[in-house]
């Protein structure tokens, strides 16, 4: 039975279901994999705990529903297309039966050094086939990865690396990054100085480079898994067991361990994947995420795969070696779904429509829209350009915390509306509340938003800290799962998320978020992005910010700002206007692209000597430029 939605009606129908039944939804969702055991009871919750269980006592394990259970029908299809960094470099095709065998291989190795179900292993690799192979692996014998981006810094990474108590460490001697060779290996061994728990770390060749091995405990990948068997009984894990740690920066610096387990992080990330992109048998889906986020986790490994899907995997940036690589990939592999960041978007979007020009991109069907509110102007660009204009768009909201995606259009079946998430999915129930955490029924409305009933993809905990996770996802509002943003439902009931709600600015009594500000800056023009902070005003309470790139060729300075401002007030009204303007050559970004708005904020209220932790930034050089260039009063 197909759990894919394909109609407007389908779609009232099964949200109706699932939320009048959700257990007898999520069920007839659950029935569709192989478990060692059935579950006892599909859900028992208490948001207070907050405890969450999903499928109780079923047996399972999740790489056997993502290749034994394939390899009958289509242990010939490819599984993972991965496209390295170099065009000329040769591509890796790996079918369903490969990647199997491969998994089985590389488990095997894990075990003969040490690693058994329970242990924690980091992953700190390039996007390599061996990236996903390592997290698969893991899963079969029941030890819970954590990947951690491998652009993170050594000091990030020994953090990790001691919350979760790892005791091996998947590396690789370096990577490729665009035009830079990226010392990998030599990370590790910084990060290792300073933890106690790591007793064997395994490293992929992917460069060459001259890299140091520690005796007794550095081993090559290549050597690890040789003479090994290729098939691996898969560990009996229960639904509740922990299938991985990802760790999201948390408000206060300090890293947060968000909780996946088996079972329902199965179910979450397969439905979601199936409709969301209305994946078809045969179709290529590429996903253009790092697998150190939880988009590579959810929808470029697990969801996919599970779904019997051809996923691609990119090694290299949107722009390298020209701003028309993606597009030339995506009519490399006939891409049919596309799925890529705002950032990247506007990115190229900078670049004009000439790197577009070669590629005829007629093979997309579906493209989307993730890791942050995608502003209209960008929407329009890519939904016209990229989509040709017939594509549909799905702008799509989730986060670390849910495991899948939580809102968005169902490609094709609901109807798309830009900048706009949409609906949310079958089994999500959001809520927006006002400050005291007042349910908004009506549409027209804007305030905080909640999600009022468990899904399988909800995290569990935090990991070695469930006081941190009640504090931060369910203290807020009683009985309510808090997702920190906001947003507004418009006349139809589509939600538009706003950003933040830390990023949310009180001018004179209105609420505005930075976001709404930003997408109204971006339609100027000269803007190539924009970032938008509220700062302490005598009159007003709170001021606005804006820290703009801008292509300044035909204007000075001055003038920029104002006709900035003049674009501000045309599309939002006099009440958004910027305070302050300042032009800036780049933006601090993490590695994941992220804007760390903790220090433009900082930067704006004038505390530029308290920025805290700045070293997982991507451009750490341009904070000095922000601060020599503030708007002083």
């Amino acid at each position: 039975m197909s759990h894919k939605i394909q109609t407007l009606s389908g779609y009232i129908h099964e949200y109706q279901k699932s939320v009048l039944q959700p257990e007898v939804f999520w069920a007839q969702i659950g029935e569709s994999f192989h478990w060692k055991k059935r579950w006892d009871k599909v859900l028992e919750w208490d948001f207070e705990g907050p405890d969450v269980k999903w499928f109780l006592n079923g047996k399972l394990n999740i790489t056997e529903n993502i290749l034994d259970r394939h390899l009958f029908i289509m242990g010939d299809r490819p599984a993972i297309v991965w496209e390295p960094n170099e065009p000329d470099e040769e591509g890796v095709t790996l079918t369903y039966k490969e990647l199997y065998a491969k998994v089985c291989q590389f488990s095997n190795a894990m075990k003969a050094q040490g690693v058994g179900k329970g242990d924690r292993v980091i992953i700190y690799m390039p996007m390599v086939p061996e990236a996903a192979i390592a997290m698969l692996a893991c899963a079969r014998i029941g030890a819970v990865h954590s990947v951690v981006f491998a652009g993170f810094s050594s000091s990030s990474l020994a953090d990790r690396v001691n919350d979760c108590e790892a005791k091996m460490v998947l590396t690789s001697d370096g990577n490729f990054r665009g035009a830079k060779k990226i010392d990998v290996k030599g990370v590790v061994d910084e990060a290792l100085e300073n933890t106690s728990t790591v007793e064997k770390v395994i490293v992929y060749q992917r460069t060459g480079a001259d890299i140091a091995m520690k005796a007794g405990r550095d081993i090559w990948w290549h050597d690890a898994i040789q003479g090994q068997s290729e098939e691996c009984p898969a560990e009996v894990m229960d639904a509740e067991d922990m299938l991985f740690i990802l760790y999201t920066s948390g408000s206060t610096g300090k890293p947060k361990g968000v909780v996946h387990t088996c079972g329902g992080y199965m179910v979450y990330s397969y439905y979601s994947f199936l409709n969301v992109f209305q994946y078809t048998p045969g179709d290529v889906y590429w996903c253009t995420a790092d697998v150190g986020w939880i988009t590579g986790h959810s929808y470029i490994v697990y969801g996919p795969l599970l779904a019997g899907a051809t996923t691609v995997m990119f090694e290299g940036v949107p722009t390298y070696p020209h701003a028309g690589r993606f597009w030339e990939i995506v009519d490399k592999y006939q891409v049919n779904q596309f799925y890529t960041a705002p950032t990247a978007i506007r990115a190229l979007q900078a670049h004009g429509l000439e790197p577009l020009e070669p590629y005829s991109l007629d093979s997309l069907k579906v493209i989307g829209s993730v890791g942050e509110p995608i502003n209209e102007e960008a929407w329009h660009w890519y939904h016209d350009h990229v989509g040709k204009g017939n594509c549909p768009l799905v702008d799509t909201w989730w986060q670390t915390e849910t495991g899948g995606i939580m809102i968005s259009a169902l490609a094709g079946v609901t109807p798309n509306k830009p900048a706009h998430a949409g609906l949310p999915l079958p089994g999500v129930q959001p809520v927006i509340v006002d400050a005291d955490g007042n349910e908004l029924k009506s549409n027209n409305v804007q305030g905080n938003l909640c999600v009022k009933f468990p899904w399988p993809g909800i995290l569990r905990t935090t990991y070695g800290d469930h006081e941190r996770c009640k504090q931060t996802y369910f203290s807020t509002y009683k009985g309510m799962y808090f997702t920190g943003d906001g947003a507004k439902r418009d006349h139809d009931g589509y939600l538009r998320i706003l950003g933040r709600v830390d990023d949310v600015i009180n001018v004179s009594g209105h609420r505005m978020g930075t976001a709404e500000v930003e997408n109204a800056i971006n339609e100027h023009p000269k803007v190539v992005e924009s970032a938008v902070v509220g700062y302490p005003h005598e009159v007003k309470g709170q001021g606005i910010y804006a820290y703009v790139i801008c292509d300044m060729e035909g204007r000075t300075e001055e003038s920029l700002k104002n006709e900035i401002r003049q674009t501000v007030n045309k599309i939002i009204g006099p009440i958004a206007k910027p305070d302050k303007v300042q032009i800036v050559p780049g933006l601090p970004k993490t590695r994941s692209g992220k804007i760390m708005r903790r220090i433009l904020r900082k930067v704006a209220s004038g505390e530029s000597d308290q920025l805290g932790d700045t070293s997982t930034l991507l451009n750490p050089e341009v904070v000095e430029a922000i601060i020599e260039g503030a708007v002083k009063d």
